[in-house]
C-alpha cells in the first residue's frame, strides 16, 4: 500500500489488523498502515474503560512517532469483558479453550476504543461497547476451533466474523465495533478531524 508511487495518505492506521483496514476501506479510506508494538498489559486495579482507551491512545502515539506524513494517526483497541475483567489475547491453545468455555452460554461485553491523534498533537477519542450473547458451545467445537490457530491473535479468543459466530444468539450494539473498529464512531472522529471519507 505504501509502495505505490505518489501515494499520499490522508490517514495513518497504527495497526496491522486486516479487519480494521478492511473497515476503513469500507469508508473509502486507503490509510498508510504502520505496525506498532506496544505493551498491552493491564495495570493493577485499572478499570476496563480506562484500559481500552489507554491502549488505543498508546498505539496511536506510537504510530505518530513512526510517521513523517503529517496526517492524523488512528489507533484502536478491542477488549472482551466478562464480569468487569478484561480477556486479552490467549497465550496458548489451553488459554483460548478456557476463555471460550467461560464465554459459552452467557453474555459478555466487547469494547473498542478509537483514538485519533491529530498532526498538531490534539487527540479525539470515542468508545463503542456492545453486548454479545453466546449459546452453549460444545467442548469439541471449542477444542477444534482453538486447535486451528484462529483463536490465538484475538481478544477473548474469537472473531465475530469467524466460526464462533454460529453460536452468537444475540449482538446488541456495533457489529463493526466487535470486529475491531466501530464505523459510526470512527466516521464521526474523522469528520471532526476534517478527514474526508
Amino acid at each position: 500500500m505504501t509502495g505505490a508511487k505518489n501515494f499520499v495518505p490522508k490517514l495513518i492506521l497504527a495497526s496491522t489488523s486486516p479487519r480494521r483496514l478492511e473497515l476503513l476501506q469500507q469508508l473509502g479510506i486507503m490509510p498508510e498502515v504502520i505496525a506498532v508494538d506496544v505493551d498491552e498489559s493491564q495495570f493493577a486495579a485499572e478499570a476496563w474503560q480506562d484500559y481500552v482507551v489507554r491502549i488505543a491512545l498508546k498505539k496511536a502515539r506510537a504510530g505518530v512517532l513512526m510517521s513523517t506524513a503529517g496526517v492524523p494517526v488512528l489507533g484502536a483497541d478491542t477488549s472482551v469483558i466478562v464480569d468487569d475483567k478484561v480477556l486479552g489475547k490467549p497465550e496458548s491453545c489451553a488459554a483460548a479453550e478456557k476463555m471460550l468455555t467461560l464465554l459459552s452460554a452467557r453474555s459478555h461485553q466487547v469494547a473498542t476504543a478509537v483514538v485519533l491523534v491529530l498532526p498538531e498533537g490534539d487527540c479525539l477519542q470515542a468508545m463503542s461497547v456492545s453486548q454479545v450473547s453466546f449459546a452453549d458451545m460444545p467442548p469439541d467445537f471449542i477444542r477444534s476451533y482453538c486447535a486451528s490457530g484462529d483463536a490465538m491473535d484475538k481478544a477473548g479468543a474469537y472473531a465475530v466474523q469467524g466460526q464462533p459466530a454460529a453460536f452468537i444468539e444475540r449482538l446488541e450494539g456495533s457489529y463493526s465495533g466487535v470486529m475491531g473498529l466501530p464505523l459510526y464512531e470512527t466516521a464521526s472522529l474523522l469528520r471532526q478531524a476534517g478527514v474526508a471519507w
